[in-house]
C-alpha cells in the first residue's frame, strides 16, 4: 500500500464522514460547515490524484461559491436555523432509500469496472493537467459541455425573472 493509498483512504474517509454529519444533523449551518469539510476532502482527493485544476475548481467553485450562498441565503432570509419540532420525520424511509441507491451505484461501479484498472491518458504534466483536460473537454465533450451552459442560462433569466416583482407591473396597472 502506497502512500497514495493511505492518503486516499483517509480523505475518502474523512469525506463520508463529513457527508454522513450533513444529512443527520438538524442545525442548517452545521450542514453547510460539515459540507465544506467534505467538499475540501473531495479537493484533497483530486490532489493526491495529480488533477490540480479539478481540484483548485472544487475549491473556488464548490466551497468558495455554492457553499457561502448557502450560508448567506440562510443568514438573510431569517429562515429558523436549528431543529424544528413540526418539521421531524421518520428517518427510517430516507434510510432505505439512501441504502438502497448506495448499494445499486456500488453494484453498477463494480459491474461496469469488474475491478480492473483504467489506464489514463499522458500528459505533458500528467494525467490531470490543464492541457489534457482541456483537451478532452473540448474534443469529446464539446456538445454536453455547450448544452449545459445553455440550460444553465436560461435557469440564470429564469431565476432573475421569478425574482422581480416588477417584471409586468406597469402592464397590470394599465389594465385596470
Amino acid at each position: 500500500m502506497t502512500v497514495a493509498d493511505v492518503l486516499l483512504l483517509g480523505l475518502g474517509a474523512v469525506a463520508v464522514g463529513a457527508g454522513l454529519c450533513v444529512v443527520t444533523t438538524a442545525h442548517l449551518v452545521r450542514a453547510g460547515l460539515y459540507l465544506v469539510v467534505c467538499l475540501g476532502a473531495l479537493a484533497g482527493m483530486f490532489l493526491v490524484l495529480t488533477a490540480e485544476l479539478v481540484a483548485w475548481v472544487q475549491v473556488l467553485i464548490y466551497v468558495g461559491a455554492v457553499v457561502v450562498l448557502l450560508l448567506f441565503a440562510v443568514m438573510l432570509t431569517r429562515a429558523p436555523i436549528g431543529a424544528s419540532g413540526d418539521l421531524d420525520r421518520p428517518g427510517w424511509p430516507g434510510l432505505l432509500v439512501g441504502a438502497g441507491a448506495g448499494l445499486g451505484l456500488a453494484a453498477l461501479f463494480v459491474d461496469a469496472y469488474r475491478w480492473t484498472s483504467v489506464s489514463l491518458p499522458d500528459g505533458p504534466d500528467g494525467p490531470g493537467s490543464a492541457g489534457v483536460l482541456g483537451g478532452e473537454l473540448f474534443r469529446s465533450w464539446v456538445l454536453p459541455f455547450e448544452v449545459l451552459s445553455v440550460l444553465l442560462l436560461a435557469a440564470l433569466v429564469g431565476a432573475i425573472i421569478v425574482s422581480r416583482p416588477d417584471v409586468g407591473a406597469s402592464d397590470r396597472g394599465a389594465e385596470r
